[in-house]
């Protein structure tokens, strides 16, 4: 007599679908499923998030990320997402600071919600200018990195990170895409008579920039050299390290005494580093009866550009037209970009500028939203992220 065993058992009839137990259907446990969020529930900074689910043909994901009266960050995922691949938009507004946290919470809050990956896609990364040590400082975009890693991120997709070596501080991959070919193509379609343009790098260290945008454009090449705002330069540092002398002799609990002069150790004499002085500012190449297009990662504060675009107009150049990927222009930046010398501004929707742009008729916006879909529909798929990075070298 045969044995009868109890439980789960395979169908031996062809085409129906084997049984688990409780009668439901096997479950297709390998998901391809992926979803997009917008880690910011503003107007101005939904706005790239749809756009870009719109080129991917989904609805962008149900959360609510709203500030409760203490300030304090919460956000409510209002679907389910395990199992899937998940890419939170970041777009980063004035107050970087609550942009940070929000991220950080919904990445966390999808990581305990059992999202299989979690992406973020930071089109401008904050903290990017504080890359290097400088004094006594700290580097901060080290310090974010690893937060973004601990709250969960599995992998980032930005643009033109401020210096290529910060992807070397996430411990997870890093797709820096590049605006450069929406902004290249701007040129050739917008400005009328650009073969008659040069391309300037408003400083010595922006000139790799300029000289890719000139050899792609087959252009000429200028460099402003001269008086211009460098963090690393006007501060003193240690002049009143160890601390000023003391008027008193004596000394109380553990500290040593400190006589009122100060002696030099015997036997050491330290070179003295000669301090910087910066010539006034020149162009190095000629722009005469041209058109100037000054190009950069970011623009900011504009003091820079505004001060380059006379001395441009004094040079000869009849146009002057600044490229940028980030256009974060705070403070006065509008009214100054207004008022000077620049005739257009064009930057990138990789941050929200809306109210920037009402308050200056200059500024130009270049749609991304292209690429970015395409790295996500690309990273989702396991495809190769090459073709996005055609025909860019190293110093790109």
């Amino acid at each position: 007599m045969p044995i009868r065993r109890f439980g789960g058992h395979r169908s031996l009839v062809k085409g129906i679908p084997p049984k688990l137990s409780y009668g439901y259907t096997k479950m297709n446990v390998s998901r391809n499923d992926y979803s997009v969020f917008s880690a910011n529930s503003s107007a101005a900074c939904v706005e790239l998030a749809r756009t870009i689910t719109e080129r991917l043909g989904i609805e962008l994901g149900k959360s609510v990320v709203y500030q409760e009266p203490n300030k304090e960050t919460r956000v409510d995922v209002k679907e389910s997402v395990r199992g899937q691949d998940i890419f939170i938009i970041q777009t980063i507004p004035r107050d970087v600071n609550t942009a940070i946290m929000e991220l950080l919470v919904m990445t966390y809050a999808l990581k305990t919600s059992c999202a299989k990956n979690i992406i973020g896609v930071i089109p401008y990364f904050p903290y990017s200018k504080q890359c290097k040590m400088r004094k006594r400082g700290s580097i901060v975009c080290k310090l974010l990195a690893s937060m973004l890693a601990k709250a969960g991120l599995t992998h980032i997709i930005t643009m033109d990170l401020h210096q290529k070596e910060i992807q070397g501080f996430f411990s997870f991959p890093v797709d820096n895409l590049r605006a450069s070919p929406f902004l290249i193509q701007y040129i050739q379609d917008e400005i009328p008579d650009y073969r008659n343009a040069v391309i300037v790098a408003k400083s010595p260290s922006a000139a790799k920039r300029a000289q890719s945008y000139a050899e792609r454009l087959r252009l000429g090449l200028a460099v402003l050299h001269g008086e211009a705002h460098h963090f690393d330069t006007d501060m003193n540092d240690g002049i009143y390290s160890p601390p000023v002398y003391r008027t008193t002799l004596g000394h109380t609990g553990l500290e040593l005494p400190c006589s009122r002069q100060r002696v030099p150790f015997p036997g050491i004499e330290l070179p003295i580093m000669m301090a910087k002085e910066k010539p006034p500012i020149t162009v190095v190449g000629d722009v005469g009866g041209r058109i100037a297009i000054i190009v950069d990662d970011m623009i900011d504060d504009v003091e820079d550009f505004v001060a380059a675009a006379e001395i441009l107009k004094e040079r000869g150049a009849y146009k002057i037209y600044i490229m940028a990927t980030h256009g974060l222009l705070s403070g006065d930046a509008p009214r100054l970009l207004e008022e000077s010398a620049i005739d257009e501004v064009v930057v990138t929707n990789t941050v929200p500028h809306e109210v920037q742009k009402l308050q200056c008729s200059k500024i130009k916006t270049v749609d991304v939203s292209m690429i970015l879909a395409e790295a996500i529909r690309r990273i989702h798929n396991g495809e190769s992220m090459a073709y996005l990075f055609r025909n860019i070298a190293v110093d790109d």
